[in-house]
């Protein structure tokens, strides 16, 4: 900026300074009212940065969503970003205002400081007193140094004040990250003592009070509009745990890619995976074990058809790499590579057992928009209320269980106006597989009532909080009690297991047994009854053997909070009566009495069970025929297709 310019603006600046000198006759109160008096004239300009700040803190949430949604994507992240701030009609720049106005006045008051008798008197006569508790206003204290040094140390003081309010009250600035507020703050503290010793004093008091007229006026700013009208802050809280999950996701991925001993392996399978000619078909399994949700389809399509399974895998020990042929051919892809391969991915038909396609790492390909991801589910649980509100919004088809599934699918596409999806009316293979191993087992009449414990994972499940209680209430009455923890409490909580094991002295015990072999199901099988939490389980068990399950109400497991929203009840929920009995946390001491009821009711009887089970669950015993034969439907047009394209 010229010379000119700044002259032009310290003449502008000049007259309001004039005002204050005749209003005052002190040199450093004008200074003080000056300042004041350009934070009235710039209060417009605050307004409008303060609306630009809510808007931007109003969109933090989708902002996070997007980050978390896109970690990793920058081009991604910035293309949405672009979008919102668009359509919100946010300008990005606004912010910046008050710093250029800032840095433009400063220019000014220098010079009107410079040559403060220009100013003041006008050209006429006059003597001006820049003398203020024995301090020369006009001095530059790194030349004459004494008292004027206190200047730049009240200078800097006020700076850090003022960050420190605004970090916790600026509706912005508060959103940041504490590297960025910490970063503002070293800059303002330096700039103030750069203005305290080079320049002279009565500049660094006009930086001293605009700093704290600053806080004044940003609580003046928030009265007139108060961010906490206009923001939702439990959606902002929400975005960032979610944001954060996915960065620690991210290093997480990156920690285990870097200490990867299977790194060859995964190197050949990716570049051998690409070498495929026949991709027409690809599942993708999680870990090891997740084979069994797929398994009747699978075992369906070898034998009932020609086509080549690519089955990808992220557990470099799947078992299902002992299965391998000419027809069923594994992959080993880590989650890191995973993202990069789901992206190429140019399969006619991919099917998963994953939720929240495009939501998290796993994105849908980006060389291909006419393939088709099918979801498969683990269980019979809601997909409303046990995942994301969004898991599901990215697949093209759905294999339903039943009907309350295919219910909630088709009413949240309704309420959230979204295309509508292909809904397999499918079953469970979980529970088809159960049924066929139960009816060939040898059964027995035992000498005694087996009551199997089989909680979730989730957090307050029965072992971690109840599990003493109902032990207590259940021994010496005659029952044989297998306690069967999941597969991940047993990994992450060994010392409240060891803790069990000693308070009920379960090695030297008959019958009590802590069981952590997981190879066979036949514990499952053989009991009469199972005791249960949250835990699926319950549902595979009671439409298994048509025997009944009691559920204690710990808190549920809810992944959408706003599952209540589609007015139909989870099958969680409403199956808990059907097929037993729930009981109270607080009425554990009536245990025995519900569990003498379940094992000896006529009203859940086996007939009973089946004809629920047949209610709620799509075609027992069917479900890979229905599964195998879609999926060579959609094989089929897509050939066709391809044939056609081929012709032109």
């Amino acid at each position: 900026m010229g010379v000119n310019v700044i002259s032009l603006i310290g003449s502008v600046l000049g007259w309001l300074m004039y005002f204050c000198y005749a209003c005052l006759h002190n040199y450093f109160f004008s200074i003080v009212f000056f300042t004041f008096l350009t934070k009235i004239v710039l209060l417009p300009v605050s307004l409008m940065v303060q609306k630009n700040s809510i808007k931007m803190v109003k969109m933090q949430p989708e902002i996070n969503f997007i980050k978390a949604k896109y970690f990793g994507n920058s081009e991604k992240i910035s293309e949405e970003q672009y979008e919102l701030y668009k359509r919100e009609h946010y300008r990005p720049l606004a912010d910046l205002i008050p710093l250029a106005l800032q840095l433009i006045l400063l220019m000014g008051v220098i010079d009107v400081i410079n040559h403060p008798k220009e100013h003041i008197f006008r050209g006429q006569p006059g003597v001006l007193d820049t003398l203020f508790m024995g301090m020369d206003l006009s001095a530059i204290p790194a030349q004459t140094g004494g008292v004027t040094f206190v200047v730049p140390l009240i200078a800097a003081f006020s700076a850090w004040f003022m960050c420190y309010i605004q970090n916790h009250i600026n509706v912005l600035q508060s959103e940041q990250s504490k590297l960025n507020q910490y970063g503002t703050m070293i800059l303002s503290i330096g700039l103030s003592l750069y203005l305290g010793f080079f320049v002279k004093t009565g500049v660094g008091i006009y930086w001293t009070f605009s700093n704290l007229f600053s806080i004044l006026q940003l609580y003046v700013l928030n009265w007139m509009m108060n961010p906490k009208k206009y923001i939702d802050y439990d959606a902002l809280e929400k975005s960032r745990q979610e944001l954060q999950e996915a960065s620690a996701f991210s290093k997480q991925q990156k920690k285990r890619f870097a200490k990867d001993p299977y790194r060859k392996k995964e190197k050949a399978d990716y570049k051998r995976f690409f070498k495929d000619y026949e991709m027409q078909l690809v599942f993708y399994s999680e870990k090891n074990g997740f084979y069994k949700y797929y398994q009747s389809i699978i075992e369906t399509l070898l034998e009932k058809s020609k086509v080549v399974i690519n089955y990808i895998t992220s557990d470099p020990e799947d078992a299902v790499f002992a299965m391998a042929s000419d027809r069923f051919r594994p992959f080993y892809i880590g989650e890191n590579k995973l993202i990069v391969l789901m992206m190429k991915l140019e399969a006619d038909v991919v099917v998963m057992t994953t939720p929240d396609l495009e939501s998290f790492h796993i994105k849908r390909s980006l060389v291909r928009k006419d393939n088709e991801y099918i979801y498969v589910p683990h269980d019979v649980n809601s997909p409303n209320m046990t995942f994301r509100k969004e898991a599901l919004d990215h697949f093209d088809t759905i294999f339903s269980s039943g009907y309350l599934c295919t219910a909630e699918i088709r009413k949240r596409e309704e309420l959230y106006h979204l295309p509508e999806k292909k809904i397999i009316e499918w079953g469970s293979g979980v529970i088809d597989n159960m049924v066929a191993a139960y009816e060939k087992m040898d059964k027995h009449e035992q000498a005694c009532k087996t009551i199997l414990i089989a909680p979730s994972w989730q957090k307050g499940n029965i072992l971690s909080s109840y599990i003493d209680e109902i032990l207590e209430n259940l021994q010496g009455h005659g029952y044989h009690i297998i306690i069967r923890p999941h597969p991940q409490f047993v990994r992450h909580e060994a010392l409240r297991l060891e803790q069990i094991r000693q308070k009920f002295q379960i090695d030297e015990r008959t019958d009590l047994e802590l069981q952590t072999d997981f190879s066979s199901n036949s514990t499952v099988y053989e009991a009469d009854l199972v005791i249960t939490d949250w835990s699926s389980i319950a549902f595979e068990y009671s439409f298994a053997t048509l025997k009944p399950s009691l559920f204690i109400n710990t808190p549920m497991k809810v992944m959408n909070e706003e599952y209540e929203e589609l007015g139909i009840v989870p099958i969680d929920i409403e199956l808990r009566e059907k097929i037993g009995k729930s009981l109270d946390t607080d009425k554990l001491d009536q245990l025995v009495q519900v569990v003498e009821e379940l094992l000896h009711s006529h009203e859940f009887s086996q007939e009973s069970l089946k004809e629920i089970r047949g209610r709620y669950i799509y075609h027992i015993g069917d479900s890979g025929e229905i599964g195998a034969s879609y999926i060579m439907e959609r094989i089929a047009y897509y050939k066709e297709k391809h044939d056609q394209e081929d012709d032109w």
